[in-house]
């Protein structure tokens, strides 16, 4: 069986609470005060913070869980990622501006980059950006990739297969889903490492066992699979 990367998000939303840390610990904690709540409100520091590190490492988790906490006190928020092919001006009323991959920027979208950035930095708003490589490495324009680098860099790390084997086992107690260790070694070595692709399969065999009526098992996975 060939492996599957399944590179689409949790079907809840990604959030910085739902962030399993594990060796990431600092920049979780930099990113809660920054973003703040309704017992520590911030002023959302226009400091830039720039997230590195490979993929499945959580650095987009992370970006849509700032979005999240932003959108819940009200906040309108910029998002740009490689996919954007025609993003758009710059808005004042946005809170904050999230820039997502900067590594696959194209020339227009590195333009877009630059534009929301002094913009945001003139009005005094928080920018935070991720991508695969630390800023000095980045094949991105100067101006642009000098700004990423000047703020707080964190270097995101991947979380050891004991750290996703126990948020994979507490994710699926939550559910009421019994994953055997042999159910839990296949999904660790055939699946992508992503966690959050982890989950999402995860999410699936829930309501595939729920659909079918049966418990979760490698034959359960392999049916399911067949059956997409």
């Amino acid at each position: 069986m060939k492996q599957l990367a399944l590179d689409i998000g949790l079907s809840t939303g990604p959030t910085l609470a739902g962030f399993f840390a594990g060796p990431n610990e600092a920049a979780l904690r930099h990113l809660r005060v920054w973003v703040g709540d309704a017992h520590a409100p911030t002023l959302h520091s226009p400091v830039p913070t720039y997230l590195w590190g490979e993929s499945g490492s959580g650095k987009t988790h992370l970006l849509e869980g700032v979005r999240s906490a932003l959108r819940e006190q009200g906040a309108l928020v910029g998002w740009l990622h490689a996919g954007l092919l025609e993003p758009p001006e710059f808005d004042e009323r946005w809170g904050a501006v999230v820039l997502d991959d900067v590594h696959l920027y194209t020339a227009v979208q590195q333009h877009t980059a630059f534009n929301w950035f002094v913009n945001a930095q003139t009005l005094q708003r928080g920018v935070v950006a991720a991508g695969a490589l630390p800023p000095a490495d980045l094949a991105l324009r100067e101006d642009l990739r000098t700004r990423l680098g000047w703020g707080h860099v964190f270097h995101l790390q991947l979380l050891s297969e004991p750290e996703r084997r126990a948020v994979l086992r507490q994710a699926a107690d939550a559910r009421g889903v019994l994953l055997g260790d042999d159910v839990l070694d296949y999904m660790l070595h055939r699946f992508s490492r992503d966690l959050g692709s982890l989950m999402e399969l995860l999410d699936q065999l829930d309501g595939y066992a729920l659909q079918t009526q049966r418990a979760v098992t490698i034959p359960l996975i392999r049916s399911m699979l067949e059956n997409q």
